[in-house]
């Protein structure tokens, strides 16, 4: 059930491409804080004398709690709208961000500062249905995949936290990210715009999660992006750990080559979004797969990072990115506009768990056995399931979609 809320005549509401800026930029900035730990995971392991599952475990606490606050995120958004959740959202995460730059100096601290911290990765369950509402069809593939470019927040975080820790003291990073933050929320507050009419859903929260869960869509799209977004998050918390070990790099090299792969993968979103749009998002997540399954049996092996480790790493990246851009182009193919917010949040929490386990995955493995390998074939071969999957029984409902 829906109900039309546009007051504002359609000439007067602003331009899709400025609403588009103004929710990336958001997007950027929530997802720069809630990378910050990632990239002082070494030092804080030296610092807090942490194990490896430890450290894995404070780079991974805000992940998941990011994952699983998209789905109150998205339901609110779908009732309230961007306009009104955004700001809270990027306004709420200051307080996190203070905390974890000026107060925590204890593990059990910097637990409840990344969990509380979580709550930055919940922007993009807000963006997801603002961006959806503002375009068309046959362009909300690339539109999306422009808005995934707010995952470069953790491209952002990776280059600059250490660099500007080192340099200027341990709480600059925090507290460049807490005004950042704080400028965004009040601009947000007064130039963000629902776009006027858009289809507004009704009921309680848990009603319409509910419903998002039973929609039959809904955990086939999960699960594929649990695989693509959750594999981006993974390497993007983990990878400076593992090239310090794995490679006995410097941190600073660590956070930049990781920085490397955000890039890329963030590149690639956009790119996947448009191929889809050109397309159909299937077959560009049935490459995209393939693709990311050869490269990490090529990383298992730990050949030398250069050339080979650094092609299969970014063989990765590009692979995860563009996945990730046409899963959001399948969402806005399969799922009724009133109810984009909701199941964004379900296939959300999925993409944020899927980035949960592999770090303590790889930690835990490498605490046992020294050894990185079967974690990249655990990868592998969850990577070809989700190929399977878009290629099978997604097609499938695809076609049957479009053809009602």
């Amino acid at each position: 059930m829906v109900r039309n809320t546009g007051s504002r005549p359609v000439a007067d509401a602003p331009r899709p491409w400025q609403m588009l800026v103004l929710a990336t930029t958001g997007f950027a900035l929530c997802f720069w804080a809630w990378a910050l730990l990632a990239p002082l995971g070494p030092r804080l392991r030296d610092d807090l004398a942490l194990s490896s599952f430890e450290q894995s475990l404070v780079v991974a606490v805000p992940v998941v709690v990011g994952a699983l606050g998209r789905i109150p995120a998205g339901a609110l958004t779908d009732r309230w709208g961007a306009r009104r959740v955004f700001p809270l959202v990027a306004a709420l995460t200051i307080l996190p961000v203070l905390y974890l730059g000026h107060l925590a100096d204890s593990l059990a601290e910097v637990l409840v500062g990344g969990f509380l911290l979580g709550l930055g990765g919940t922007a993009f369950a807000v963006g997801v249905p603002f961006v959806n509402a503002w375009y068309p069809p046959a362009r909300r593939g690339v539109a999306l995949g422009i808005f995934g470019i707010g995952t470069g927040g953790t491209a952002l975080s990776a280059f600059t936290t250490v660099q500007l820790a080192d340099a200027v003291g341990r709480a600059f990073p925090f507290d460049l990210v807490a005004g950042c933050l704080a400028v965004y929320a009040a601009v947000a507050r007064f130039l963000l715009r629902d776009r006027p009419g858009r289809a507004t859903a009704t009921g309680s929260m848990v009603s319409r999660t509910a419903l998002a869960m039973r929609t039959p869509a809904t955990w086939q799209l999960a699960f594929l992006y649990a695989v693509s977004f959750g594999g981006f998050v993974a390497f993007s918390v983990y990878l400076p750990t593992y090239l310090t070990r794995a490679y006995e790099l410097g941190r600073s090299d660590a956070a930049l080559r990781t920085a490397g792969f955000v890039v890329l993968a963030v590149a690639m979103r956009p790119v996947g979004g448009w191929l889809s749009d050109r397309t159909h998002p299937v077959p560009v997540l049935t490459v995209s797969y393939g693709v990311v399954s050869a490269c990490a049996l090529v990383a298992a092996f730990e050949a030398g990072l250069v050339p080979v480790g650094t092609a299969a790493f970014f063989g990765m990246a590009a692979g995860l990115g563009a996945g990730s851009g046409a899963v959001f182009a399948l969402v806005a193919r399969l799922v009724p506009a009133e109810r984009v917010g909701s199941v964004t949040g379900v296939v959300g929490a999925a993409g944020g768990l899927g980035g949960f386990f592999p770090p303590l995955v790889m930690g835990a493995v490498d605490s046992i056995a020294h050894d990185y390998t079967w974690g990249f074939v655990l990868l592998a071969v969850t990577a070809t399931a989700a190929g399977t999957l878009a290629a099978t029984a997604v097609r499938r409902r695809a076609r049957a979609t479009a053809d009602a």
